[in-house]
């Protein structure tokens, strides 16, 4: 008898223990005689369950999970025999919290081995890159465009236009930038894709290259992602002695290659420009914009740049045909979304679901309410520079306009829960010193605007002159929001004006509502 098993070797379950349950799993199979193949494969998300195995029973694949050292020995017993067992949790893809999502971009990942191509080709990959290969730029860029793919970094630019603006410019040279720069609190989405299914992302990053002229690319990935960086270099280096990457992509007269760059660890990189100066060498320092990437970008030459899940999607617009993505979502926000939830909340872990979910089926439903089962008081989405907003506002759909009407943003789609124990005025304080940190140091409302912030809010909390200085620092975050060269500066004013809109009761001297919490 031998047996097939799954272990992930995503970054989240290795912190976990998976390395040491597929090490278990070897010498329990060992112990027994049996012969046992591990494959070890990315995440399926469902992070409250890691290390979550899967063992292969026919045609398809039972869950475990969590599972520890100590359990494998007894999880073993109970495959070999067909019985029951307290961490089983069926077939994986009937899981309920998995079943439900709606999964175009991460449909292969915690499916396939990320280091194989054979794998990724046979669930359905470079399919998009066929196909891509056999149009024009103008018609790769009209599906491009049909599909309504806005950029998944946060900004939600229109991916098409981009595309289009970088395709239309005539120059010796263009490029193809991946921003993996992932540095949002409660966010990894990015990490998990690279991790679990990193040819997606030189798949899409190739069809950009075809659709636009381009002959280089760079995968810019934060120093805090060595697993990534480890699964993106091997990946293009597959996809390379295949000959989906070089000279004649796929046999193709288009020649198109890849390669990592790994960030120093700035969050401020995570914004293109200062990304694009990093790349060439300098300090991460924001360009005032224009020129737009698009027309001067890297080494001075047109710029596709877009985030890993924006490249990520392509493959299935491009196989799958631009309606059959258009065809989920709302509004102006189309597609799917890879929603992450975080912070104090029971079921955390990536959901992807078509745009349109209210933030409290989010949060209540998906994510099951707080961890410490208390009652949900506030939720940040879009990262440490989105808004708070209150549960009076969970009616709210997962939707770029509908967050902008509330003066919020889903950013990189990330769900930070805070339960009622959380004082707010504390989280405005962080919002402006994280700013005053991270900060390049470019302009002057956000280099010196932050620090004043901080001084400011310092003075509310203490009971000084409460009124004046909520006064002082609604117009210095007018300032800032204006008057900064890009969203670092830009956005830190929406956590903040949020939280004093929402939360006013928090901003004073004595804590008394959180005491009584307590």
């Amino acid at each position: 008898m031998s047996l097939r098993v799954f272990v992930p070797r995503d970054a989240a379950a290795v912190a976990v223990g998976a390395d040491d349950i597929a090490s278990k799993l070897e010498q329990a199979a060992a112990r027994r005689g049996i012969a046992i193949d591990i494959v070890r494969t990315g995440s399926r998300g469902l992070y409250w369950l890691e290390p979550m195995i899967e063992v292969a029973t026919g045609q398809v694949r039972v869950a475990f999970g969590p599972v520890s050292e100590r359990d494998v020995a007894s999880v073993i017993d109970a495959i070999l025999a067909g019985g029951p067992h307290a961490l089983r949790l069926g077939i994986a893809e009937e899981i309920p919290w998995l079943k439900r999502q709606t999964r175009l971009t991460f449909a292969r990942c915690g499916l396939v081995d990320p280091r194989s191509l054979a794998d990724y080709g046979t669930h359905g990959g470079y399919k998009g890159l066929e196909r891509a290969l056999a149009l024009t730029s103008d018609d790769i860029l009209a599906d491009v465009t049909a599909s309504g793919l806005r950029g998944r970094g946060g900004a939600g630019f229109p991916t098409g236009i981009k595309w289009k603006t970088v395709a239309q410019t005539v120059t010796d040279r263009k490029y193809v930038v991946c921003n993996a720069d992932e540095g949002d609190s409660g966010t990894f989405a990015d990490r998990m894709i690279m991790e679990g299914d990193p040819f997606v992302v030189i798949e899409g990053m190739t069809i950009a290259g075809v659709a636009v002229g381009a002959t280089k690319g760079y995968i810019y990935i934060r120093s805090e992602y060595p697993h990534a960086v480890e699964a993106m270099n091997a990946a293009i280096a597959a996809a390379r002695r295949a000959g989906f990457l070089g000279s004649r992509v796929g046999g193709s007269s288009h020649g198109f290659d890849l390669e990592v760059r790994v960030g120093a660890g700035a969050y401020v990189c995570g914004e293109e420009t200062s990304l694009l100066e990093s790349l060439e060498g300098r300090r991460g320092i924001v360009r005032a914009k224009p020129p737009l990437p698009a027309h001067k970008g890297l080494f001075g030459k047109p710029t596709v740049i877009n985030n890993v899940l924006s490249f990520a999607a392509i493959p299935f617009i491009l196989a799958g045909g631009a309606k059959a993505y258009a065809d989920f979502g709302m509004g102006r926000s189309r597609g799917t979304m890879p929603i992450q939830l975080a912070g104090n909340v029971k079921y955390g872990g990536l959901f992807e679901t078509a745009f349109g979910m209210t933030l409290g089926e989010l949060v209540d439903d998906v994510g099951g309410g707080t961890f410490t089962g208390r009652d949900v008081r506030a939720v940040q989405v879009g990262g440490p520079l989105g808004a708070y907003f209150p549960r009076a506002l969970f009616d709210t759909p997962f939707d770029y306009e509908a967050f902008a009407a509330r003066d919020g943003l889903i950013g990189h789609g990330g769900i930070v829960v805070f339960d009622d124990t959380v004082d707010m005025s504390k989280q405005a304080r962080f919002a402006m010193e994280f700013c005053a940190i991270e900060s390049c140091g470019k302009c002057t409302p956000c280099r010196i605007g932050s620090t004043r912030g901080a001084e400011t809010i310092d003075k509310i909390r203490a009971g000084e002159r409460v009124s004046e200085n909520i006064a002082v620092m609604e117009d210095l975050c007018n300032t800032m929001k204006f008057g900064s060269l890009c969203a670092l500066g830009g956005f830190t004013p929406y956590p903040v004006m949020s939280a004093l809109k929402h939360f006013r009761e928090d901003f004073g001297p004595a804590p008394t509502r959180l005491q009584a919490a307590e």
